[in-house]
Order: structure tokens, then C-alpha cells, then sequence
């Protein structure tokens, strides 16, 4: 653990892999890290498949890595329902920094979980870090109607956007509006660029409330393959951040981040706990009386928990 606070990516991997593997050793893991958390910028990139978050990525490693900041990149990537195996192709897009060793990037399998993220998403971004992350870049697999738990990780969520994949009825359909404190209209080379920007600040417009103080998500252009438009980028990010230091949204974005935390270990050791109950029959059993109408679901259930 103190290799890995040092920042040795060898260390900071095996503590990754506990968390993957939901390790015995993993609770007494996070205790000794606890003390160093609560340094890194998180930001969150979020977006249709094809929307280029890998480049985005790519482009903001190399913009914070030339401030001197310490990067870390977790990209997940959706598993595959039939193989059960995951591409894990961020490794190509980013793989201009993979001998830097002020960038530390790890591929994460969705492994089914839906929400864009994997279940041990906030557990890695913990040990990330405690290992002295400035900044902790959070790639999902690709939004879609129902894939938007990144809101509830990031500090700061991107929303990336590119001409020719939808108007913003359909952004507003995917429910990207709501979790986007910046949005990007990425390849804005390309013909509709400025009719996307139009249409998603119009979208945004329409939601607009009138207290003051409230923050109203930018709108940038940016062509990351050819790092254009990083800087505005940057500065959208910084002002945000400014934003929740000076209104206190960030320590609450926090609270309510940890809050989730504790409350998904809490479900998933019950979860396992009720599988040793199955396996003793006893839920069965509890089954058995609700089908035969010697109990209700509801009793049942409170027999289940006190045996729990």
C-alpha cells in the first residue's frame, strides 16, 4: 500500500485487481488508503458510441500532463453478453501515454453492470486516488437511455457530442441534458458541427431556471484528434470547478457520492449473505409457503431479513 501511495504502477494495478475481484483482503485495503482520498479532480466523459471519449481522453491526458499533474484514466468497457469478454480497446487510443509514467491508465470490464460504469468503478477511483491522481479521467462505455451513473461519480461530467448523431431531441431522449455540466461537440470539422452546437443550447435553453447563481452548461467545439479546441475545454472545467468550490456543490456531489458508496456495499453484502441463506434452503422453503398461500410475500420477506 505504501508503493502505492508512491505512486508505483505495478502496486496501484494489484490494489485495482482486489477491487475487481472483491477481494477478503479489500476491506482492511481501503481502511489504510481512507486518510489519503479526497485529493483528486474526477471528471467524468460520457457519449454515444463513435462520439471519439478515447481521443477526447487522449487530448486532456496531454493537457493536464503539460501543467505537471499526475493522470489517471479508468476506461470501461461494455462486457460481452455472449463471451462473457471485453475489448478493452482504450489501450490503442491511448497508447501514446503508456510509457509516461505520470499517466496511469486501466481498463475496466463492465462485466453486465448496467449505467455505462462497472460496480467497482468508485472503489478504483479511491485507490486512483490515494496513489496521487491530481486529476482522474472517468471514461464510460457509451451512453444510452439508461446509462448515465457517471453523473454520480465525476465532479465534473463531460457530455461528448459529434454532427450527424442526433438533434437534441435526442440528447434530451437519452437524458444527457440532465447529468452534463459541459458539453462537447467533438470532429466540429465536419459539416453540422454548428447546427448541433445551435440545437443543444437551445435544449439546454429550454430548462433554463431563473435563480441566480444557478450553472449553465457551455457549449465547445473542439477536434480532438488534432487537439483543437483543449484550451476552452480546460477553462470550461476550471469555471465549473470554481463554481462548486464557491456554492458548496462540490462538497455535496461528494457527500452524496460516498453516500451511494457505502449504501451499494451495504446491498451487495446482504446479496451475498442472502445467497447463503438460498443455500440453505431457506429461501426456498419461504418460496414454497408463498406458493402454497400458508404465508404473503411481504412475511415472507421479513423472515428472510431477520434470518439475513
Amino acid at each position: 500500500m505504501a508503493q502505492a501511495r508512491e505512486g508505483s504502477p505495478r502496486a496501484v494495478a494489484r490494489l485495482i485487481t482486489l477491487v475487481e475481484n472483491a477481494d477478503p483482503a479489500l476491506r482492511e485495503v481501503m481502511a489504510a488508503l481512507a486518510p489519503h482520498t479526497g485529493h483528486a479532480r474526477i471528471i467524468g466523459l460520457t457519449g454515444s458510441p463513435g462520439v471519439g471519449k478515447s481521443t477526447s481522453t487522449s487530448m486532456l491526458v496531454r493537457a493536464y500532463r503539460d501543467q505537471g499533474l499526475r493522470v489517471g484514466v479508468l476506461a470501461v468497457d461494455p462486457t460481452s453478453p455472449f463471451s462473457g469478454g471485453a475489448l478493452l480497446g482504450d489501450r490503442i487510443r491511448l497508447a501514446e501515454h503508456a510509457t509516461d509514467r505520470g499517466v496511469y491508465m486501466r481498463s475496466m470490464a463492465s462485466r453486465g453492470h448496467l449505467g455505462g460504469l462497472s460496480w467497482t468503478t468508485p472503489q478504483a477511483l479511491r485507490v486512483l486516488d490515494a496513489a496521487g491522481c491530481d486529476v482522474v479521467l472517468l471514461e464510460t462505455v457509451g451512453v444510452g437511455q439508461s446509462e448515465v451513473e457517471v453523473a454520480g461519480l465525476a465532479d465534473t461530467t463531460v457530455v461528448l457530442l459529434a454532427p450527424g448523431m442526433g438533434d437534441g431531441v435526442q440528447a434530451a431522449k437519452a437524458g444527457i441534458l440532465e447529468i452534463g455540466d459541459v458539453f462537447v461537440v467533438n470532429k466540429a470539422d465536419r459539416e453540422g458541427a454548428d447546427v448541433t452546437v445551435r440545437d443543444i443550447r437551445g435544449m439546454i435553453s429550454l430548462g433554463d431556471r431563473t435563480e441566480p447563481g444557478l450553472w449553465r452548461p457551455p457549449v465547445v467545439k473542439t477536434v480532438a484528434e488534432r487537439g483543437e479546441g483543449v484550451e476552452e475545454v480546460l477553462e470550461a472545467l476550471d469555471k465549473h470547478r470554481a463554481w462548486m468550490e464557491q456554492t458548496g456543490t462540490l462538497r455535496q456531489r461528494r457527500l452524496d457520492r460516498a453516500a451511494r458508496e457505502v449504501e451499494a456495499i451495504a446491498v451487495r453484502t446482504l446479496r451475498d449473505r442472502m445467497g447463503d441463506v438460498r443455500a440453505g434452503r431457506g429461501l426456498d422453503e419461504l418460496a414454497a409457503q408463498v406458493v402454497d398461500g400458508r404465508t404473503d410475500p411481504y412475511a415472507a420477506a421479513g423472515t428472510l431479513v431477520a434470518e439475513i
